[in-house]
C-alpha cells in the first residue's frame, strides 16, 4: 500500500516537471524565434535577456505602427489596381500635306428623264419603270401632263427599228454629269474640279 501510494506521488512529481518543462521549452522557442527573425524590432519586443519595460513598450508600439502603416500601404495598392486605371496619351501632329479624299456622290434620280431616247425607252423602259412589257405607259392618269407628253412622244415605236443596247454606255450619257453638278472645289488652296474625280459604274 505504501509502495503504490509512493509510486503514484512520483509519477505526479515526474509529470509536473515534464509539463513545467514544455512550458519553459515553449517560451524558450518563441524567444529564439524572436531572436532569429527578420522582422526589424521583434527582438527588442522579445528581448532574449532581462530590458526595462518602457523599452519593449516603446518597441512594441513602433512595432504596430509599422505593421499597421504598411496594411494601409498595401490595402490601397490593392483598391487602386483593382480599379483597372489606364493612361491615355493624345498628341496632335500637323500634316504638312493630306490626301486627296474619296467622295462618293449618290443621286437617287440616277437617270435624266430628259436625256432619255427612244431607244433608251424601248430597250430600259420597263427596268425604269415608265414602260410596261408591252412597251406601253402604265396608270397614265397619275402621270404629270408634260411627262406623259414626253412619253407619247418617245415611247411611238410604230415603223421604229431597235438599235444596239449597252448599259455602260446609257449610264454614261444618261446619268448625272458631275461636271454640271459641281459648282465650286478647292482644296488645300487649290481649286479642283470635275476633272478631278474619277466615275465608277
Amino acid at each position: 500500500m505504501m509502495e503504490l501510494k509512493d509510486s503514484c506521488a512520483s509519477e505526479g512529481s515526474h509529470e509536473t516537471e515534464s509539463a513545467g518543462t514544455g512550458n519553459l521549452s515553449g517560451h524558450l522557442s518563441w524567444h529564439l524565434f524572436a531572436q532569429r527573425s527578420t522582422l526589424h524590432g521583434l527582438r527588442y519586443v522579445f528581448p532574449h535577456r532581462r530590458s526595462s519595460t518602457l523599452r519593449r513598450v516603446l518597441w512594441t508600439a513602433a512595432l504596430l505602427a509599422c505593421l499597421g502603416v504598411l496594411a494601409l500601404e498595401g490595402a490601397e495598392r490593392i483598391a487602386h489596381f483593382l480599379s483597372y486605371p489606364h493612361v491615355a496619351s493624345v498628341g496632335a501632329v500637323p500634316a504638312t500635306s493630306l490626301v486627296f479624299p474619296a467622295v462618293t456622290v449618290c443621286n437617287l434620280n440616277a437617270y435624266r428623264f430628259t436625256r432619255l431616247t427612244r431607244n433608251d425607252l424601248y430597250h430600259a423602259g420597263e427596268l425604269l419603270a415608265l414602260l410596261d412589257v408591252h412597251l406601253h405607259v402604265p396608270e397614265p392618269q397619275l402621270a404629270e401632263p408634260h411627262v406623259l407628253d414626253f412619253l407619247a412622244e418617245r415611247a411611238n415605236f410604230s415603223g421604229f427599228r431597235p438599235k444596239p443596247f449597252s448599259m455602260r454606255e446609257f449610264t454614261e450619257r444618261v446619268g448625272h454629269d458631275l461636271h454640271e453638278m459641281m459648282l465650286y472645289c478647292r482644296y488645300e488652296g487649290q481649286e479642283c474640279s470635275h476633272r478631278d474625280f474619277k466615275t465608277f459604274c
